[in-house]
């Protein structure tokens, strides 16, 4: 009888591999003989999962994208309750990728940010993720300004892109160094603040999540300070 494959489960064991060798290598480093090592299968298959590198990359990128989500998903579930700012608050923090357990996947993903520039394939999934987050982002600004009539709705554009902005480019300075997990934790948090201040009439305040763990430069931890 026939052995039964997982073909989904072996397409995301592969765009693990995938993540790994790029935080590695970078992406340029990376090749299906190498994955198909490092994700412990036969090159065989690893090209009946995707025809083509460029394929295999597409799906890592939208398998790392599909993590956050999941994990911002699971923040929210966590606490139903919580007002539109707080699960922006949430979900912006989510995707800054500040927390020393996710500098590996901010690694990765700033790798196909790159490798987008010369891509008109990975770029078109970059656009499609960034408008998703880009419309949930408008939605829970709108929200939490009580202003989800339609009323005002570009000024809740306006600010989810800047918004969006912003957490992609504290992901890169808390990545190279410029600036450390607490110190782009207190630029969002000043932010998201400043943006109900904005909001002619609006009361909620969006909190940034809790400061990612780890030693700042002067070797504190952030979950021993008292903001958040």
């Amino acid at each position: 009888m026939p052995r039964q494959v997982d073909h989904a489960g072996r397409r995301r064991l592969i765009a693990e591999a995938v993540c790994r060798l790029a935080d590695e290598r970078g992406l340029e480093g990376v090749t299906l003989r190498d994955v198909a090592a490092r994700a412990q299968v036969s090159m065989g298959a690893v090209q009946r999962c995707f025809r083509t590198k460029e394929e295999m990359l597409v799906f890592a990128l939208g398998h790392i994208g599909e993590q956050v989500m999941e994990r911002v998903q699971a923040r929210l579930v966590r606490s139903p309750a919580q007002s539109a700012g707080t699960a922006l608050g949430h979900a912006v923090t989510e995707i800054s990728l500040l927390r020393e357990e996710h500098r590996a996947e901010a690694r990765v993903w700033l790798a196909f940010v790159a490798q987008a520039a010369v891509s008109e394939v990975l770029a078109g999934t970059l656009k499609a993720n960034y408008a998703t987050l880009h419309e949930a982002f408008t939605r829970l600004i709108a929200e939490a300004g009580e202003d989800a009539d339609g009323a005002g709705s570009r000024g809740a554009e306006r600010e989810a892109r800047t918004l969006l902005a912003l957490a992609d480019g504290l992901t890169t300075h808390v990545l190279i160094g410029h600036l450390t997990p607490e110190e782009a934790y207190d630029v969002l948090h000043a932010h998201l603040a400043g943006l109900w201040e904005r909001s002619a009439g609006s009361t909620p305040r969006a909190e940034a999540g809790p400061p990612p763990a780890g030693p700042g430069r002067d070797g504190t931890s952030a979950r021993g300070r008292t903001r958040g």
